[in-house]
């Protein structure tokens, strides 16, 4: 038996946030969001005005940093406690909502500690509270449709991928006027984590017909408009921000491969930013695993329409293909050139190899790895060599 989840509800277009008037009859509403953007911009404020006008007080809770820690889980969950909403409603990118859905498990479970639900699938039942509403300000993480949620414990320098269908969104609200805000290096990083995250879930071993639909839709979108939504078009912007969704559903059931283990772990110690780490990683980890599905990544170079006649030439095309659109958004191809010196490398890459085999990402990789091979892979993507065992 499998298993497909998506939110019940996604709205999405120009001024979607007015939908959330279809949450009268609620009677509190816990805003969550990361720094200044979201008020900056007025849409953290139009998102208040929508809830009051529905009949709904609020608790705007702001200051969620990137890389959201524990500390500052628990801490949200405390005021969530005071407050007794009844709606969480996180805006912003991945790191308020993956904070907020973490949040939500202690505010609804006070008694419970990260230990207890660190490891995936181990998540207690929950909206016996509050229901979930994701809003996302950027175009990559896809957080208001998965079962996931990124939170770093900065005492061992570990990003935890929380993992459970409990934390699925209720209701994802897809607003195309927000992403337009988005300076061009988000653009970038966000657009190559999504493309990583449709890439991955065709591959991986959880997959299914459903997925697949979803995953190669995206990959489809992504190429067609991620340059010119970098360069900033409207239209483009709309369609990556839809695109990202689409790669979202697709690898929250279908999961992720070791690039996203990686990111966790060297975007921890080295102090990346997640989209880039996947962008640096993913043509290697393209290399390794064509040795058991170069049949799919062939799939996928003839989907968007690249060149080559066997399995082989269409795998290479795509590896040359996201290398080249990582040169386009400006994205440094390796490690090393994006600062990490070889000393600090040399230091950590044993220990990230290792933690990248714990990562709950690995299980589902269609290649099987072993710290030995991760650290290969990790090795080839610092330095920029070709993968080719």
């Amino acid at each position: 038996m499998a298993r497909f989840t998506l939110p019940r509800d996604i709205y999405f277009g120009p001024n979607a946030i007015s939908e959330l008037k279809n949450l009268k009859g609620y009677k509190k509403a816990f805003i969550v969001t990361g720094g200044h953007s979201m008020r900056k911009t007025g849409f953290l404020q139009k998102l208040e005005d929508v809830l009051k006008d529905a009949g709904l007080q609020t608790y705007i809770y702001d200051g969620v940093e990137p890389d959201p820690s524990i500390e500052r889980v628990y801490d949200g969950a405390k005021a969530m406690r005071e407050f007794q909403p009844d709606v969480i409603v996180a805006i912003g990118g991945g790191s308020p909502m993956d904070a907020a859905k973490a949040m939500w498990v202690f505010y609804e479970y006070p008694e419970k500690t990260f230990e207890d639900i660190k490891n995936p699938f181990t998540m207690p039942k929950l909206r016996k509270k509050a229901i979930f509403v994701g809003i996302p300000s950027t175009s990559g993480t896809a957080s208001e449709v998965t079962a996931f949620s990124v939170i770093t414990d900065y005492s061992t320098d570990i990003k935890y991928p929380l993992a459970d269908f409990e934390i699925t969104p209720d209701i994802a609200v897809l607003d195309s006027d927000i992403p337009m805000t988005m300076p061009k290096t988000l653009t970038a990083h966000t657009g190559m984590d999504a493309l990583t995250h449709a890439i991955e879930a065709y591959v991986a071993s959880a997959r299914s017909d459903f997925s697949d639909a979803l995953a190669l839709k995206a990959i489809s979108n992504i190429y067609d408009s991620i340059l010119d939504s970098y360069n900033g078009d409207a239209q483009a912007r709309g369609k990556m921000h839809i695109a990202q969704c689409l790669a979202g559903m697709a690898f929250s059931n279908a999961l992720l491969g070791i690039a996203h283990s990686l990111a966790h772990k060297t975007g921890a110690v080295f102090h990346i930013p997640h989209g880039c780490c996947n962008a640096i990683l993913l043509p290697s980890v393209i290399q390794y695993n064509s040795r058991v599905c170069m049949e799919r990544y062939a799939q996928i170079a003839r989907e968007i329409g690249l060149p080559g006649v066997t399995d082989k030439q269409l795998t290479n095309a795509l590896v040359d293909s996201v290398r080249e659109l990582n040169r386009k958004l400006n994205i440094a191809q390796t490690y090393k050139d994006n600062g990490v010196k070889e000393e600090d490398f040399k230091a950590h890459c044993q220990a990230i190899a290792e933690n990248a085999v714990g990562d709950p990402c690995t299980g589902s990789n269609p290649r099987e790895t072993n710290a030995e091979n991760m650290l290969k892979v990790l090795t080839c993507a610092y330095y920029g060599e070709d993968v080719n065992f």
